[in-house]
């Protein structure tokens, strides 16, 4: 069933509905994280290409879902939606695919995106997983978790699975090194693969002040 709503409609009625679903959330997965990562697959569209209207639908829709979030770690939330919009399930499949292929799963597991649009939209959100929003939205899902901020006596680990990588309660400082400072070299565009380069060098010199600190 092909849906009587305009593309603009659809994504106004997402943006809403996200919006109120994650307006109180405070584990640095709120509304203003979905808004960000919305907005930067949309810059990194304008350069790379795509289906813009996939793409933005996608990013609004990524952790609608997701397995940090949601007790029932499945799609149903995010299904339930596009149905309701009545979107052909073409479309569907495709929005589904892509959030699929957005999250990061552990150091030693592939996360690849197969399409452009997947490309984009994990691309987008790893951006918001790095630099000054990245460690700020570390450290507010550490403290949600009621994670040390740091332990010398535990290191880091770098995660064979994904269910070793679920199964995680390290203090926030071993994600940088489980995760964040191993995002730049897994970003997929050309586009995102620059603006990387300041975010990471920010985590680098936020360490080394951690340290400096830690050991003084």
């Amino acid at each position: 069933m092909k849906s009587d709503k305009s593309t603009t409609e659809i994504l106004k009625l997402t943006e809403k509905y996200i919006q109120q679903h994650f307006e109180n959330e405070g584990s640095g997965h709120d509304w203003w994280h979905i808004h960000r990562v919305r907005n930067m697959a949309l810059k990194i569209a304008g350069h790379e290409g795509g289906n813009r209207f996939i793409i933005e639908m996608a990013a609004l829709l990524h952790d609608l879902d997701d397995w940090k979030l949601s007790p029932q770690n499945d799609s149903s939330g995010t299904d339930k939606w596009l149905k309701e919009l009545h979107l052909p399930s073409t479309t569907i499949g495709q929005i589904h695919e892509i959030i699929s292929q957005v999250s990061f799963k552990g150091a030693g597991v592939k996360t690849k995106a197969l399409s452009l649009e997947a490309q984009i939209v994990q691309d987008a959100d790893r951006m918001d997983a790095i630099g000054a929003i990245g460690i700020a939205r570390t450290f507010a899902y550490g403290g949600n978790k009621g994670r040390l901020i740091y332990d010398p006596e535990i290191k880091p680990e770098m995660h064979q699975s994904f269910e070793a990588y679920k199964k995680t309660t390290a203090p926030t400082i071993n994600h940088f090194y489980e995760k964040l400072l191993l995002l730049k070299d897994r970003l997929n565009t050309t586009t995102a693969k620059e603006i990387a380069k300041s975010r990471h060098a920010f985590m680098e010199s936020f360490l080394k002040q951690f340290f400096a600190e830690w050991n003084y």
